[in-house]
């Protein structure tokens, strides 16, 4: 058993003081891995099952079978690690804006870091996800306007709950315009939220994209032994 509790690291960045922490959890017997921003938990690594539905059922969605794929937000790595398990995956490029979640990557501080690192179908790119999708240059550095089969987001908490007004203009209709032109034909986006499904927003995004849904991704909480409902937001280019 490790420590009862302990910060493994701590960083200042531009939306607020990061924190990442290992405690033990003496009900479930098991180590858990929580990134916290202030006093806001951001992510735990007890609750992953909609952060790897977010991959699987937007790959699910395609029809190619050599998928290059873009994910919005590191974080613990499990979406990430969920688009690599796919063997129809190509490449992987990983795009996050703090500089201390990569380091804890490829570092081998996260548990997960040395798997995404070593595998050469990944790449990390430090910046502003949501600066990209508004650029005409994209996601790739190395390969401007470069088109994506898949892109999938786990940032914000939901289209409404923000971690940084500023990415505000990416849920609205303008933005969301700006995202299609980095998918390829046929190409899917999807979507992470904490919240139950939006039917506003699920309608917005069929006013931009061929076809629009969401799907509830159901799962317990073993602390409160209760269910929880989140939601994985899928649209598809025609």
């Amino acid at each position: 058993m490790s420590v009862r509790f302990e910060e493994l690291d701590y960083r200042k960045t531009p939306i607020g003081e990061l924190s990442l922490r290992r405690r033990h959890e003496p009900s479930l017997n098991v180590d858990v891995i929580e990134i916290k921003l202030g006093d806001e938990y951001l992510m735990s690594s007890l609750f992953t099952a909609s952060e790897i539905a977010l991959a699987d059922l937007g790959l699910s969605a395609l029809a190619t079978p050599k998928a290059d794929v873009v994910v919005g937000g590191l974080g613990l790595g499990y979406t990430a690690q969920a688009v690599l398990a796919h063997n129809s995956v190509a490449s992987l490029t990983v795009v996050e804006a703090l500089d201390a979640v990569i380091d804890w990557h490829t570092s081998g501080l996260l548990p997960l870091g040395p798997e995404l690192s070593k595998d050469t179908r990944c790449q990390f790119v430090h910046a502003d996800f949501f600066a990209l999708a508004a650029s005409a240059e994209g996601f790739d550095p190395e390969k401007t306007s470069r088109k994506f089969d898949a892109i999938l987001v786990d940032i914000d908490h939901s289209p409404a709950h923000l971690l940084d007004s500023q990415n505000a203009a990416f849920y609205q209709s303008a933005g969301l315009i700006k995202l299609t032109q980095h998918l390829k034909a046929g190409g899917v986006f999807g979507l992470w939220s904490n919240d139950r499904p939006d039917n506003d927003f699920t309608a917005l995004l069929g006013s931009v994209f061929d076809n629009a849904y969401d799907e509830e991704v159901v799962f317990n909480n073993p602390l409160q032994n209760k269910e929880f409902v989140q939601t994985v937001y899928l649209a598809k280019m025609p």
